[in-house]
């Protein structure tokens, strides 16, 4: 079955590409159009070559566009064959099926219009202050779901060079000893994160290492500022600078990235309505619609 639909894809993509050469021509000659030429059929119901047209893109392989239209019309068949034995089987309300088809062309279309009007008019410059402020206000939504932590882990196989070196440069306040350190972790390290302000899940920061295998990682945050370990093949360094506990409130700097998507969002959902209130508004000061009946 595979092979045919295979077979009938790549015949299929000749017709595609000569099929809508041909309609193009008769559209620019005004002749009338060919009769349509049917490529499945499930009972009484046809595929016809027309509705593939935009299935294939041009600038798809000869062999991905075989694959694609083979895909289609798989699934048109057994759509096909699931709605027919529904009808069989179950009294269907065609009338409440159409209105449903319709409701959702219509969503369909009005989505597609509401992104095009958000495109051109959503600012998505958030200022700090907006975050904050909006931090504030609804602080008791950002409680922490995990441990987290600020500081400095280093994953090196134990066959690198100068890893007796490791710790002084860790520890050192020197920008010369920062950047020899980032230069190391960039040619020797396995995984490595470097101290800054950046807040980061304990448990994601020392994946794939023993630590993660701690029983009581409270504990261990609390007791540990410096931590090194080893296993066969790597050496690893951890410096915690900073450490917030699960079911304490978020640093701001750890969901501020969600704030500002949470606050775009709401913008958007405005322009939204700001859209709709609008079309609303002048098609009814130019009388473009009435109700018939009450």
């Amino acid at each position: 079955m595979k092979y045919l639909f295979a077979v009938v894809g790549i015949v299929l993509l000749g017709y595609l590409l000569s099929g809508c050469d041909l309609i193009r021509r008769k559209k620019e000659e005004k002749v009338s159009a060919p009769a349509r030429k049917a490529i499945a059929r499930v009972e009484d119901t046809y595929l016809y070559l027309d509705e593939m047209e935009g299935i294939v893109d041009p600038n798809t392989t000869a062999e991905d566009s075989a694959a694609r239209v083979s895909a289609y019309i798989n699934s048109w068949i057994r759509k096909q064959l699931l709605i027919s034995e529904a009808m069989k089987r179950i009294d269907i309300n065609e009338a409440e099926v159409e209105r449903k088809v319709l409701d959702y062309r219509y969503s369909l279309i009005g989505y597609e219009y509401q992104n095009y009007y958000i495109q051109q008019h959503l600012n998505d410059s958030i200022a700090d202050k907006e975050i904050e402020t909006y931090y504030k206000a609804h602080i008791d939504n950002f409680i922490l779901k995990q441990n987290i932590v600020r500081g400095t882990y280093i994953k090196v196989p134990k066959t690198a060079p100068r890893t007796s070196k490791l710790k002084d440069m860790i520890f050192s306040n020197k920008p010369k000893d920062h950047s020899e350190l980032r230069s190391y972790c960039l040619s020797f390290s396995a995984a490595y994160h470097l101290g800054d302000s950046t807040w980061i899940e304990f448990d994601k920061l020392t994946a794939n290492s023993p630590m993660a295998e701690i029983p009581n990682k409270v504990q261990f945050l609390k007791t540990s500022p410096y931590y090194e370990t080893n296993d066969n093949e790597f050496l690893y360094f951890l410096k915690v600078d900073d450490y917030k506990i699960s079911d304490n409130i978020s640093p701001l700097e750890f969901v501020r990235e969600d704030i500002r998507n949470i606050l775009l969002n709401k913008r958007k959902v405005e322009l939204a309505k700001a859209l709709e209130e609008e079309v609303y508004e002048n098609a009814v000061n130019q009388k473009k619609f009435e109700i018939l009946y009450q």
